[in-house]
């Protein structure tokens, strides 16, 4: 099967991976709560918990593609998509809504970037980099298409209607198109096995390299969550609106889109750490303008987005170059657990940080973990070039 075939197939159904999991609760929690008259913090909370289920089995995941490949790992998810789904549409209880999000979670953690990025990387090698970058231009669209599909479906057939439609598309569209067009993977050679399955410890600067990395993506998953959760709260503080906060928050995804252009121009001439470098930069750029004021939110926003759309192809190139192809899948699989907590933990800061310190105080702590993140780019250069891999 041809590249492009491949990575088209995997940029269609993360569209519909992300649209029926981790963006799902936007269209749907209120819906949920105003028929059930289940507690909203709850109904909410069932992403929170989705995304730590993720964040658990995410090295188990990260190792079953390195010794395996991906085709196996992403059609199990559509497979587990599709019944999460049709829990939650089944649901009569809230325990039962919450066993549902167990089971999207598992979905999620075998089946969003984090495993189609290492299935790339398991497929393509070390010229895995331009398909990254393109399928993360498929996934930007993910919240444009879902969303109003959501809220279509909703007013048609009602959430758990929504619900079971989503679980027929993974299980009659997804699930067929990952195991036709995407091939299995050539099993690694014996002397790389202990690599691929993610074993084999990391030593010195490697691990040092690892770690910064670890912390940079943990710090970047927790300011998207936050943003992503209490945005409009915190720009009607700042005096805006609701129009002019929805107005405005719609900006980051067109900027996300942008961003990501603009790294495709570059066609992968440059080492992954300017991107990442770039992308920690903007985002740290745009939160200190949003908290300080001194331009409308609406720049802030775009330089935020623009910065958001760059780290999501850099948090997937850049293990490739650091660590190379042998391992990525693994270490793509360990990164991504910290991440994913920290992601199901940052709203509930959040909302604790507004509660008691307040909007403004709030956004500055987010933007001193913005710039703080972006300090850390700075440590990561030593560790520019990828270490030799040893004989034998």
């Amino acid at each position: 099967m041809s590249r492009l075939a491949i990575i088209s197939t995997l940029g269609i159904t993360q569209i519909m991976a992300w649209g029926s999991s981790y963006y799902l609760s936007a269209v749907l929690a209120g819906p949920v709560a105003a028929e059930t008259g289940w507690a909203l913090a709850w109904v909410v909370g069932g992403l929170s918990i989705g995304l730590l289920t993720a964040g658990l089995v995410s090295p188990w995941i990260g190792r079953a593609i390195g010794r395996h490949g991906g085709r196996g790992v992403l059609a199990l998810s559509a497979v587990l998509i599709a019944a999460g789904q049709v829990t939650l549409g089944l649901s009569q209880a809230l325990p039962v809504y919450v066993a549902g999000w167990l089971v999207l979670g598992l979905g999620m953690g075998a089946g969003l970037y984090d495993a189609a990025f290492a299935t790339l990387g398991r497929l393509f090698g070390s010229s895995a980099r331009s398909a990254i970058t393109v399928l993360t231009l498929w996934g930007g669209f993910a919240s444009t298409v879902c969303w109003p599909l959501s809220a279509y479906l909703v007013g048609s057939v009602g959430w758990r209607g929504t619900c079971f439609i989503y679980a027929a598309i993974q299980i009659g569209f997804s699930l067929p198109l990952l195991l036709r067009v995407i091939p299995r993977a050539a099993p690694p050679p014996a002397r790389s096995a202990e690599r691929a399955a993610g074993t084999e410890p990391l030593l010195g600067a490697e691990r040092r390299a690892f770690l910064l990395l670890a912390a940079v993506m943990i710090i970047a998953g927790a300011i998207t969550a936050t943003l992503s959760v209490h945005l409009l709260t915190l720009l009607q503080a700042q005096g805006l609106s609701l129009a002019d906060a929805v107005l405005f928050g719609a900006l980051i995804g067109p900027a996300q889109v942008g961003g990501r252009l603009v790294e495709m121009a570059g066609r992968g001439r440059h080492h992954p750490l300017w991107s990442l470098g770039a992308a920690c930069g903007l985002i740290a750029l745009g939160l200190l303008l949003l908290w300080s004021g001194l331009v409308m939110a609406a720049i802030a926003l775009i330089f935020y987005g623009a910065g958001n759309g760059v780290f999501s192809i850099a948090r997937g190139t850049l293990p490739l170059a650091l660590f190379g192809p042998e391992r990525y899948a693994a270490l793509m699989g360990r990164l991504a657990r910290p991440s994913l907590v920290a992601q199901a933990a940052a709203p509930f800061l959040g909302a604790f940080l507004i509660e008691h310190g307040g909007p403004s105080e709030a956004l500055g702590a987010v933007a001193i973990l913005g710039l703080g993140n972006a300090l850390l780019v700075g440590m990561l250069w030593q560790h520019r070039r990828p270490a030799p891999v040893p004989a034998g």
